[in-house]
């Protein structure tokens, strides 16, 4: 177990990396900023000397990989963080310095168990992209085809480790503060964080999440998931199909090849509400570095390492919700927030409904360069406050993607009105799911699945109770010579016999 005096160390360090860089200008400068909170970042940056233009991408990675995965989450977010800002940060998600080809080769030969020019006739030792945990590289298969080489940079398991470690040991701190610490539960933040980045450092998994999710998105031809290449893929290399297209980030470049931005900005709005609504296994790291587009204004998305499960009554809560928010049906929206169990039942519906409507009223018909994201959050966050929401972990990845995706979407069209673009998709999923049709067809399946446990059923009972059927036949019995009793005595004692049993028999009965 870690000893807090190191854990207090790494906090210090990381924020000392902050201020050196100038990441913590804007939190002191913000006038928003709670006094206590200040005051530590006065703290932090002591005697450090702060540069007049903050280098937010060059202090994340100088923390560490955890650190870059919520800059590459920033990045979505001019509205929040700034033009300038979102453009430094952007950085982080594939310009990374790379690690030397050397490394990443040995690398690949252990997982592999053997050479690798027995799976490539050609490897590229420049990689096309590296990230806060991977870094990809072009080659081609001994069979010819081009295919893209995806390994783990070593050591970045050990890295998470420690962070993940430290950042759990800071929410337990923060959480024993109690009140509105208490109530966001960040403890269980960090350990849903946790479980994220597991699965993200295990190829393998990622590489399954690309198959199922290339089969969930069969209705969408416009959305393209690579093939995995299963023979070429291990815990910590995987191949996958080569994709030709053109980032998503880079919108000048879109419009010159012909591309339709808006047409590009509700493809992946839509592909997302399929993905999140109808599939229940969504894509959850969209951020601009993990799109391209394709010829005939399709997109392809690449990294499934991060990927979200949202079982069938949350969608149908989700999708309710959205759909309120759509037509402006607040009540209905604050129902499902109780009905879930998201707000505390001591509160009033009605009065959560009119909290809802005073957020999402003025918000509603606007493109999404005009809406204010700032008021915009203040007033959930202070609806959330007022009513006692706690934080909802599982909830957290969805959230997330939805920044991102609203930030890609934006980027490629600042006239994007989300509403309208949902409004269809959310409209026909929750006829389709929720409408009389869908009503007889659940009743139709649950009711056949029941009879169809009927005889399981049936036969369980006959264990349990072997003799519910009627007895088995008496096994034959063995035959005794009869013994002759001569003279009266002896019909006497059978007599007393008969007797005997039949009282035996009758106290029993009463008894």
């Amino acid at each position: 177990m870690t000893a807090p005096v190191v854990h207090l160390w790494r906090l210090l360090k990381w924020g000392r990396t902050l201020a050196r860089h100038g990441a913590l200008t804007g939190i002191e400068r913000d006038p928003n900023t709670p006094p206590a909170v200040r005051r530590l970042v006065r703290i932090a940056r002591f005697g450090a000397r702060v540069p007049a233009t903050p280098a937010y991408a060059d202090a994340l990675e100088a923390i560490g990989p955890a650190a870059i995965k919520f800059g590459q989450t920033l990045a979505t977010r001019p509205d929040i963080v700034g033009v300038e800002a979102s453009h430094d940060l952007q950085r982080l998600q594939d310009r990374l310095p790379p690690v030397p080809y050397a490394v990443i080769e040995a690398a690949m030969v252990r997982s592999f168990g053997r050479p690798l020019d027995e799976l490539f006739a050609s490897i590229d030792p420049v990689p096309v992209g590296a990230a806060s945990i991977a870094q990809v590289h072009r080659a081609v298969t001994t069979d010819g085809r081009r295919v893209a080489v995806k390994v783990l940079r070593p050591g970045v398991e050990e890295e998470f480790a420690r962070a993940i470690d430290t950042y759990q040991w800071a929410a337990a701190q923060l959480e024993t503060m109690g009140g509105e610490l208490t109530r966001l539960r960040p403890r269980l933040v960090i350990e849903t964080f946790k479980r994220w980045t597991a699965r993200e450092l295990d190829l393998r998994r990622e590489a399954a999440s690309a198959s199922e999710l290339a089969e969930a998105m069969m209705a969408e031809p416009d959305f393209i998931v690579p093939a995995i290449d299963w023979q070429r893929t291990t815990g910590r290399v995987m191949t996958l199909e080569w994709i030709d297209g053109i980032k998503i980030s880079d919108r000048a470049a879109l419009i010159a090849a012909g591309y339709d931005p808006a047409r590009l900005a509700h493809i992946i709005v839509h592909a997302f509400l399929r993905q999140a609504i109808a599939e229940g296994f969504f894509h959850a790291d969209l951020h601009q570095g993990n799109l391209f587009a394709m010829p005939g204004n399709r997109i392809a998305a690449i990294d499934f390492g991060i990927m979200g499960r949202i079982d069938r009554r949350a969608r149908v809560w989700l999708a309710e919700i959205l759909y309120g928010l759509i037509t402006g049906n607040y009540r209905r929206v604050a129902e499902i927030h109780f009905e879930a169990g998201y707000v505390p039942a001591h509160h009033n519906v009605a009065e959560f409904a009119t909290a809802l409507r005073a957020v999402g009223e003025p918000m509603r018909g606007m493109p999404v360069k005009d809406m204010s994201v700032g008021t915009m959050l203040e007033g959930l966050f202070n609806i959330t406050r007022d009513f006692d929401m706690q934080t909802q972990p599982h909830l957290l990845l969805l959230q997330k993607t939805m920044v991102m995706v609203e930030g890609v979407a934006t980027a490629l069209d600042p006239d994007i009105n989300m509403w309208e673009t949902a409004d269809p998709f959310v409209r026909e999923w929750i006829r389709t799911e929720l409408g009389p049709e869908a009503y007889v067809a659940d009743r139709l399946i649950k009711d056949l699945q029941t009879v169809a446990r009927l005889p399981d059923l049936i036969r369980n009972i006959e264990r349990q109770f072997p003799n519910a059927g009627g007895a088995p036949p008496a096994p034959p019995l063995r035959p005794i010579e009869p013994v002759r009793i001569g003279g009266w005595w002896g019909y006497l004692l059978v007599a007393l016999l008969a007797s005997a049993v039949s009282i035996a028999a009758t106290m029993l009965y009463l008894g």
